[in-house]
């Protein structure tokens, strides 16, 4: 199963609309999948008490990243860094079993003309010190305003560029659990 996280609470967010669009592409894969998104979490789980009990609510989230066989990680650009509801959803994950060995890739959106270059390379490091599998084929999207219709869809070219990138990530992630089986 490959989990879909569009990475910001932000309601009507263009990440969400980008997630979906790799949704899609999943699914046209044939990729077991999921998408969930942060504008779900429970309001409780922004409580301190959180830090040391995790809220019944949270746990959906906490297991469809506990089960999932790889991630995608879509995030916007928020002045210059990843959400703060992204790194604090990462921080409130079991440690280290979420991102043990798990195969991740990221898309990264932006209004800027990076295409939130500075996020993703943020979570790769993050990433990287919870010993996560990184997938090297990154898809920036910048000028996001520009690249979405008035439906909220992306261009051809950027649907193929993150085609592209799903089914590279689907044999990484093929790949990877193979070769965990063997050793096991």
């Amino acid at each position: 199963m490959i989990t879909i996280l569009a990475g910001t609470n932000r309601p009507g967010s263009n990440t969400l609309k980008v997630a979906r669009q790799v949704d899609r592409i999943y699914a046209d894969l044939q990729t077991e999948h999921q998408l969930i998104s942060l504008e779900e979490l429970p309001p409780e789980i922004f409580q301190p008490s959180s830090y040391a009990a995790k809220p019944a609510g949270f746990s959906r989230f906490s297991d469809a990243i506990l089960q999932s066989q790889g991630l995608v990680v879509v995030t916007p650009e928020y002045n210059g860094s990843v959400p703060g509801i992204l790194k604090y959803f990462i921080d409130m994950l079991k440690f280290p079993e979420s991102f043990e060995r798990r195969p991740v890739c990221f898309v990264g959106l932006a209004a800027g003309m990076w295409g939130a270059l500075r996020p993703v390379e943020q979570l790769q490091m993050i990433f990287g010190y919870r010993n996560a599998h990184i997938f090297p084929e990154r898809v920036f999207l910048p000028k996001i305003n520009d690249l979405l219709d008035s439906q909220g869809s992306l261009n051809q070219e950027m649907l193929d560029r993150l085609a592209a990138q799903a089914r590279g990530f689907v044999e990484f992630v093929s790949q990877l659990n193979s070769n965990k089986s063997n050793k096991e």
